[in-house]
């Protein structure tokens, strides 16, 4: 089964063009989506992804992505 990994191409703290390819190296087999996740209120204050049914938030996105490591099948 494919990861499912969600980011927010509105959020202050990740840039697309980034963490993209980011994710892809730790899931090759992701199915990444890319679109308003209305979660502004944490958007705002911190980094985040959504990975196989987890809101992962930290100050940073490469902090985010480590945190998701961990969640990735």
């Amino acid at each position: 089964m494919a990861n499912d990994i969600r980011i927010c191409d509105k959020c202050l703290h990740t840039r697309v063009k980034t963490i993209v390819p980011k994710l892809k190296k730790i899931a090759p087999d992701a199915e990444i989506n890319v679109a308003c996740k209305s979660y502004c209120g944490p958007c705002r204050k911190r980094a985040f992804v959504f990975i196989n049914g987890r809101y992962i938030t930290a100050f940073t996105e490469d902090e985010a992505i480590e945190k998701a490591k961990q969640y990735v099948k």
